[in-house]
């Protein structure tokens, strides 16, 4: 998705606001999401932000959204944010994100979702990452116990 940053989107120092950085990439992630499952698509988490650089007013902003992985129902999707300079063109590495989307039907039920087969090494580094914060996640949130997170572990040995 690529668009302009506009005065209404911005704040006092006149950068976008980091919402509505956030309701784009939101936006951006659940398209990826539908276009791989081709199922309705609920945002379940917004797993990491980064705000590395401000988004000054004026610039073009564009988000990359793409399944890094998928799982059962839910799938992980990996954003980039760069933002162009409005003179050079030069694209700059600005913020990214990553979300979880779980694919639905239409009573809202988890529906199981086609897999992931990276290609780049990039998509194999995402991927491979992806089950260690999957774990991770499930660890901190109860679902899983410690010595169950093989991909965990395999960092510490």
């Amino acid at each position: 998705m690529t668009d302009l940053v506009l005065p209404s989107e911005t704040n006092p120092l006149n950068n976008l606001f980091g919402g509505e950085l956030l309701a784009r990439m939101d936006r951006a992630a659940s398209i990826a999401a539908r276009r791989h499952s081709r199922r309705i698509v609920v945002t379940a988490s917004v797993n990491h932000v980064a705000f590395n650089r401000a988004v000054p007013l004026g610039s073009v902003v564009t988000v990359e959204a793409k399944v890094s992985r998928a799982f059962k129902t839910s799938m992980e999707v990996f954003l980039d944010v760069w933002i162009e300079d409005r003179e050079s063109g030069v694209r700059t590495k600005a913020n990214e994100a990553i979300y979880t989307f779980v694919a639905v039907d239409e009573t809202g039920r988890p529906v199981a979702v086609p897999e992931v087969t990276p290609e780049s090494e990039l998509e194999i580094s995402r991927y491979d990452a992806a089950l260690r914060r999957k774990q991770l996640s499930l660890v901190l949130a109860g679902k899983m116990k410690a010595h169950d997170a093989t991909e965990l572990k395999a960092l510490f040995e």
